[in-house]
């Protein structure tokens, strides 16, 4: 029992000795949230966006009859590719794989897929919307890319607000011109020979 109790005592003394100095190391966590690319406000969004594009894909695809199967196709196509792609997007910009990626400029290509998405979105539902069936599944198809496209658009709105717009006039990423600032030059001057 004595060496129990020394042993619990020695325990708590090497804790409380050890534990205020010992940090978590916090490039062994994968996630990175918030970030330089997305925020905790936008990851929120984007996870949303991902479970409303994937509703909406599910739901279009249990839709039995067609009155104008080419909107039924192309609110798929929408929809199949918005999950696919905002859930490829929100992988890349919450974790340690957008440094492995190698695309320097994350807002200008999120706002680019981000603003595209939005506008084919909800294009392609208003198209669902005037020429689907009367079928409770494709009324709700149509509802939740409504939310989607909502969502979508919400994001680019916080985007906005945070950076601003991310093409001023032609200038290249901010990342591009501090490796070039910070990159030492690769030539050296030629020299003269002493006599000349």
């Amino acid at each position: 029992m004595l060496g129990y109790s020394c042993w619990a005592v020695c325990g708590c003394i090497m804790t409380d000795v050890y534990s205020p100095t010992t940090t978590a190391n916090p490039q062994t966590s994968c996630l990175v949230v918030p970030s330089d690319t997305v925020g905790k406000a936008r990851c929120g969004i984007k996870v949303v966006q991902v479970l409303l594009s994937f509703v909406a894909f599910v739901l279009e695809e249990n839709v039995l009859r067609c009155s104008s199967c080419f909107a039924l196709y192309f609110f798929e196509f929408v929809s199949c590719t918005a999950f696919l792609f905002t859930l490829l997007l929100l992988l890349l910009t919450t974790t340690t794989l957008q440094t492995r990626v190698g695309i320097k400029c994350w807002p200008k290509l999120d706002f680019v897929y981000t603003g595209v998405i939005t506008v084919t979105f909800f294009v392609s539902s208003v198209i669902f919307a005037t020429a689907h069936g009367d079928s409770s599944v494709e009324k709700a198809a149509v509802a939740f890319g409504f939310l989607a496209s909502l969502m979508f658009f919400l994001d680019i709105g916080l985007f906005w607000k945070k950076n601003g717009f991310p093409f001023p006039g032609n200038r290249k990423c901010e990342t591009d011109a501090a490796e070039t600032e910070a990159r030492p030059e690769a030539e050296k001057l030629n020299t003269l020979p002493d006599g000349e």
